[in-house]
Protein backbone atom coordinates (compact mmCIF):
# COMPACT_ATOMS: atom_id res chain seq x y z
CA UNK A 1 0.00 0.00 0.00
CA UNK A 2 2.95 2.30 -0.61
CA UNK A 3 1.02 4.51 -3.03
CA UNK A 4 -1.93 4.95 -0.67
CA UNK A 5 0.35 5.65 2.29
CA UNK A 6 2.27 8.32 0.38
CA UNK A 7 -0.95 9.95 -0.81
CA UNK A 8 -2.50 10.02 2.66
CA UNK A 9 0.66 11.55 4.11
CA UNK A 10 0.93 14.27 1.45
CA UNK A 11 -2.76 15.14 1.47
CA UNK A 12 -2.98 15.24 5.26
CA UNK A 13 0.04 17.52 5.44
CA UNK A 14 -1.54 19.92 2.94
CA UNK A 15 -5.03 19.87 4.46
CA UNK A 16 -3.86 20.24 8.06
CA UNK A 17 -2.05 23.42 7.06
CA UNK A 18 -5.34 25.06 6.10
CA UNK A 19 -6.72 27.05 9.07
CA UNK A 20 -10.28 26.25 7.97
CA UNK A 21 -9.73 22.51 8.49
CA UNK A 22 -10.59 21.26 11.97
CA UNK A 23 -9.96 17.55 11.40
CA UNK A 24 -9.00 15.04 8.72
CA UNK A 25 -9.98 11.38 8.92
CA UNK A 26 -9.63 8.29 6.77
CA UNK A 27 -12.63 6.02 6.15
CA UNK A 28 -13.30 3.01 3.92
CA UNK A 29 -11.13 -0.10 3.94
CA UNK A 30 -8.02 1.92 4.83
CA UNK A 31 -9.79 3.56 7.75
CA UNK A 32 -10.86 0.13 9.00
CA UNK A 33 -7.31 -1.20 8.76
CA UNK A 34 -8.39 -3.60 6.00
CA UNK A 35 -6.78 -1.88 3.03
CA UNK A 36 -4.68 -3.42 0.28
CA UNK A 37 -2.81 -2.30 -2.83
CA UNK A 38 -6.11 -1.73 -4.64
CA UNK A 39 -7.88 0.35 -2.00
CA UNK A 40 -9.29 3.79 -2.71
CA UNK A 41 -8.49 6.65 -0.34
CA UNK A 42 -11.58 8.10 1.37
CA UNK A 43 -10.66 11.35 3.14
CA UNK A 44 -13.09 13.45 5.18
CA UNK A 45 -12.33 17.07 6.04
CA UNK A 46 -14.19 18.75 8.88
CA UNK A 47 -14.86 22.47 8.63
CA UNK A 48 -17.27 24.88 10.27
CA UNK A 49 -20.55 25.34 8.41
CA UNK A 50 -19.84 29.00 7.75
CA UNK A 51 -16.43 28.11 6.28
CA UNK A 52 -17.66 25.42 3.90
CA UNK A 53 -17.92 27.49 0.73
CA UNK A 54 -14.48 29.01 1.25
CA UNK A 55 -12.91 25.61 1.78
CA UNK A 56 -14.59 24.05 -1.26
CA UNK A 57 -12.65 26.44 -3.49
CA UNK A 58 -9.36 25.13 -2.07
CA UNK A 59 -9.94 21.40 -2.56
CA UNK A 60 -8.20 20.96 -5.91
CA UNK A 61 -5.16 22.85 -4.67
CA UNK A 62 -4.91 20.48 -1.73
CA UNK A 63 -5.42 17.40 -3.89
CA UNK A 64 -2.67 18.53 -6.25
CA UNK A 65 -0.25 18.57 -3.32
CA UNK A 66 0.16 14.81 -3.83
CA UNK A 67 0.77 14.59 -7.59
CA UNK A 68 -0.89 15.52 -10.93
CA UNK A 69 -4.59 14.74 -11.23
CA UNK A 70 -5.64 12.85 -14.36
CA UNK A 71 -9.27 13.91 -13.97
CA UNK A 72 -11.75 14.81 -11.26
CA UNK A 73 -15.47 15.23 -10.69
CA UNK A 74 -17.13 17.64 -8.29
CA UNK A 75 -20.35 16.13 -6.97
CA UNK A 76 -22.64 15.80 -3.95
CA UNK A 77 -23.70 12.32 -2.83
CA UNK A 78 -23.58 12.23 0.97
CA UNK A 79 -21.62 15.50 1.19
CA UNK A 80 -19.69 17.85 -1.11
CA UNK A 81 -17.18 15.52 -2.73
CA UNK A 82 -14.30 15.55 -5.17
CA UNK A 83 -13.71 12.25 -6.96
CA UNK A 84 -10.11 12.42 -8.17
CA UNK A 85 -8.02 9.97 -10.17
CA UNK A 86 -4.29 10.66 -10.28
CA UNK A 87 -1.81 10.00 -13.06
CA UNK A 88 -0.76 6.82 -11.23
CA UNK A 89 -4.45 5.71 -11.25
CA UNK A 90 -4.93 6.12 -7.51
CA UNK A 91 -8.54 7.04 -6.73
CA UNK A 92 -9.15 9.54 -3.92
CA UNK A 93 -12.51 10.74 -2.63
CA UNK A 94 -12.35 13.98 -0.65
CA UNK A 95 -15.51 14.70 1.36
CA UNK A 96 -16.22 17.98 3.12
CA UNK A 97 -18.34 17.66 6.26
CA UNK A 98 -19.23 19.44 9.47
CA UNK A 99 -19.75 17.98 12.92
CA UNK A 100 -23.49 18.12 12.22
CA UNK A 101 -23.44 16.45 8.78
CA UNK A 102 -20.91 13.66 9.42
CA UNK A 103 -22.35 10.14 9.08
CA UNK A 104 -20.99 7.64 11.60
CA UNK A 105 -21.50 4.52 9.51
CA UNK A 106 -18.18 2.74 8.94
CA UNK A 107 -15.03 3.11 11.02
CA UNK A 108 -12.37 5.78 10.72
CA UNK A 109 -8.76 6.60 11.48
CA UNK A 110 -7.99 10.09 12.74
CA UNK A 111 -5.18 11.74 10.77
CA UNK A 112 -5.44 15.27 12.17
CA UNK A 113 -7.68 16.65 14.90
CA UNK A 114 -6.52 19.88 16.48
CA UNK A 115 -9.40 20.19 18.96
CA UNK A 116 -10.26 16.50 19.51
CA UNK A 117 -13.64 16.91 17.83
CA UNK A 118 -13.60 13.26 16.73
CA UNK A 119 -13.81 11.98 20.30
CA UNK A 120 -17.59 12.38 20.22
CA UNK A 121 -17.87 10.00 17.25
CA UNK A 122 -15.58 7.16 18.35
CA UNK A 123 -18.26 5.17 20.20
CA UNK A 124 -20.75 5.66 17.36
CA UNK A 125 -18.76 3.93 14.62
CA UNK A 126 -20.59 0.97 13.09
CA UNK A 127 -21.31 -1.09 9.99
CA UNK A 128 -24.76 -2.30 11.00
CA UNK A 129 -28.02 -1.51 9.24
CA UNK A 130 -30.64 0.50 11.08
CA UNK A 131 -34.24 -0.71 10.97
CA UNK A 132 -34.95 1.85 8.27
CA UNK A 133 -31.92 0.82 6.23
CA UNK A 134 -32.81 -2.87 6.48
CA UNK A 135 -36.35 -2.05 5.39
CA UNK A 136 -34.88 -0.15 2.44
CA UNK A 137 -32.68 -3.05 1.34
CA UNK A 138 -35.55 -5.53 1.64
CA UNK A 139 -37.70 -3.15 -0.37
CA UNK A 140 -34.90 -2.98 -2.94
CA UNK A 141 -35.02 -6.77 -3.36
CA UNK A 142 -38.77 -6.62 -3.94
CA UNK A 143 -38.61 -3.59 -6.23
CA UNK A 144 -36.00 -4.99 -8.59
CA UNK A 145 -37.75 -8.37 -8.70
CA UNK A 146 -40.89 -6.42 -9.64
CA UNK A 147 -38.98 -4.73 -12.47
CA UNK A 148 -37.35 -8.04 -13.43
CA UNK A 149 -40.80 -9.58 -13.92
CA UNK A 150 -41.60 -6.91 -16.50
CA UNK A 151 -38.34 -7.49 -18.36
CA UNK A 152 -39.03 -11.24 -18.43
CA UNK A 153 -42.50 -10.74 -19.83
CA UNK A 154 -41.08 -8.48 -22.54
CA UNK A 155 -38.40 -11.02 -23.40
CA UNK A 156 -35.68 -8.47 -22.65
CA UNK A 157 -32.96 -10.79 -21.38
CA UNK A 158 -30.22 -8.16 -21.26
CA UNK A 159 -32.25 -5.83 -19.05
CA UNK A 160 -33.38 -8.79 -16.94
CA UNK A 161 -29.75 -9.59 -16.09
CA UNK A 162 -29.08 -6.00 -15.04
CA UNK A 163 -32.15 -5.95 -12.80
CA UNK A 164 -31.15 -9.17 -11.07
CA UNK A 165 -27.71 -7.66 -10.47
CA UNK A 166 -29.52 -4.87 -8.62
CA UNK A 167 -31.45 -7.49 -6.62
CA UNK A 168 -28.21 -9.13 -5.50
CA UNK A 169 -26.77 -5.85 -4.20
CA UNK A 170 -29.67 -5.41 -1.78
CA UNK A 171 -29.96 -9.14 -1.09
CA UNK A 172 -26.31 -9.24 -0.01
CA UNK A 173 -27.01 -6.73 2.75
CA UNK A 174 -30.16 -8.62 3.77
CA UNK A 175 -28.17 -11.87 4.08
CA UNK A 176 -25.38 -10.16 6.01
CA UNK A 177 -27.95 -8.59 8.33
CA UNK A 178 -28.97 -12.13 9.21
CA UNK A 179 -25.55 -13.75 9.59
CA UNK A 180 -23.08 -10.88 10.19
CA UNK A 181 -25.09 -7.79 11.16
CA UNK A 182 -21.93 -6.03 12.35
CA UNK A 183 -20.70 -5.98 8.72
CA UNK A 184 -23.97 -5.58 6.84
CA UNK A 185 -23.26 -2.10 5.44
CA UNK A 186 -20.48 -3.53 3.29
CA UNK A 187 -22.74 -5.81 1.27
CA UNK A 188 -21.09 -7.57 -1.65
CA UNK A 189 -17.68 -6.16 -0.73
CA UNK A 190 -17.28 -8.51 2.23
CA UNK A 191 -19.57 -11.47 1.54
CA UNK A 192 -16.85 -13.98 0.68
CA UNK A 193 -14.92 -13.24 3.86
CA UNK A 194 -17.80 -12.86 6.30
CA UNK A 195 -20.52 -15.37 5.43
CA UNK A 196 -20.62 -19.12 6.13
CA UNK A 197 -19.44 -21.25 3.20
CA UNK A 198 -22.98 -22.43 2.41
CA UNK A 199 -24.26 -18.89 1.92
CA UNK A 200 -21.20 -17.89 -0.12
CA UNK A 201 -21.74 -20.91 -2.38
CA UNK A 202 -25.40 -19.94 -2.85
CA UNK A 203 -24.47 -16.41 -3.83
CA UNK A 204 -21.75 -17.58 -6.19
CA UNK A 205 -24.29 -19.86 -7.84
CA UNK A 206 -26.75 -16.99 -8.30
CA UNK A 207 -24.11 -14.65 -9.71
CA UNK A 208 -22.74 -17.29 -12.08
CA UNK A 209 -26.15 -17.50 -13.74
CA UNK A 210 -26.61 -13.79 -14.36
CA UNK A 211 -26.39 -14.11 -18.13
CA UNK A 212 -28.99 -13.57 -20.88
CA UNK A 213 -29.34 -17.33 -21.27
CA UNK A 214 -29.51 -18.39 -17.62
CA UNK A 215 -30.96 -15.51 -15.58
CA UNK A 216 -34.20 -17.39 -14.87
CA UNK A 217 -32.22 -20.00 -12.96
CA UNK A 218 -30.66 -17.20 -10.91
CA UNK A 219 -34.12 -15.80 -10.20
CA UNK A 220 -35.24 -19.28 -9.10
CA UNK A 221 -32.46 -19.44 -6.55
CA UNK A 222 -33.21 -15.95 -5.24
CA UNK A 223 -36.89 -16.79 -4.81
CA UNK A 224 -36.08 -20.09 -3.12
CA UNK A 225 -33.84 -18.25 -0.66
CA UNK A 226 -36.63 -15.77 0.11
CA UNK A 227 -39.04 -18.65 0.66
CA UNK A 228 -36.64 -20.54 2.90
CA UNK A 229 -35.87 -17.48 5.02
CA UNK A 230 -39.43 -16.17 4.90
CA UNK A 231 -40.16 -16.55 8.60
CA UNK A 232 -36.97 -14.71 9.60
CA UNK A 233 -37.63 -11.94 7.08
CA UNK A 234 -41.21 -11.42 8.22
CA UNK A 235 -40.25 -11.35 11.88
CA UNK A 236 -37.32 -8.98 11.32
CA UNK A 237 -39.25 -6.59 9.08
CA UNK A 238 -42.18 -6.40 11.46
CA UNK A 239 -45.93 -6.25 11.19
CA UNK A 240 -46.22 -2.84 9.54
CA UNK A 241 -43.46 -3.22 6.96
CA UNK A 242 -44.24 -2.13 3.42
CA UNK A 243 -41.24 -4.13 2.22
CA UNK A 244 -42.65 -7.29 3.78
CA UNK A 245 -46.00 -6.87 2.03
CA UNK A 246 -44.25 -6.12 -1.26
CA UNK A 247 -42.00 -9.20 -0.97
CA UNK A 248 -44.93 -11.47 -0.14
CA UNK A 249 -46.91 -10.17 -3.11
CA UNK A 250 -43.99 -10.53 -5.52
CA UNK A 251 -43.42 -14.13 -4.44
CA UNK A 252 -47.11 -14.90 -4.88
CA UNK A 253 -47.11 -13.43 -8.38
CA UNK A 254 -44.04 -15.39 -9.44
CA UNK A 255 -45.59 -18.62 -8.17
CA UNK A 256 -48.92 -17.96 -9.87
CA UNK A 257 -47.47 -16.87 -13.20
CA UNK A 258 -44.62 -19.40 -13.30
CA UNK A 259 -42.44 -16.67 -14.77
CA UNK A 260 -39.41 -18.73 -13.80
CA UNK A 261 -39.14 -22.42 -12.97
CA UNK A 262 -39.29 -21.96 -9.21
CA UNK A 263 -41.83 -24.67 -8.44
CA UNK A 264 -40.10 -27.30 -10.54
CA UNK A 265 -36.93 -26.94 -8.46
CA UNK A 266 -38.50 -27.61 -5.07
Amino acid sequence: MKIQTEAVRALTESLSGNPLVKAVILKGSLGRGEGDDFSDVDLYCFVEKEDTERFLKDRIRHLEAYRPILFYEDCFIIAPQIIAVYDNLLHVDLFTVTEETFKTSDFFEVLYDQDNIMDQFVSRQHLTLSEEEFEGEAYGVAWFLFQYRKACKRGNDVLAVELLHAVTKSLAKVVLHQYRPDRAQLGLKCMEKELPEVQVAEFRSILSKLTPGHHKQAADEILLYLEREGDWLKETLGEHSDAKRFLIKIQEVFREELIVGQQSQR
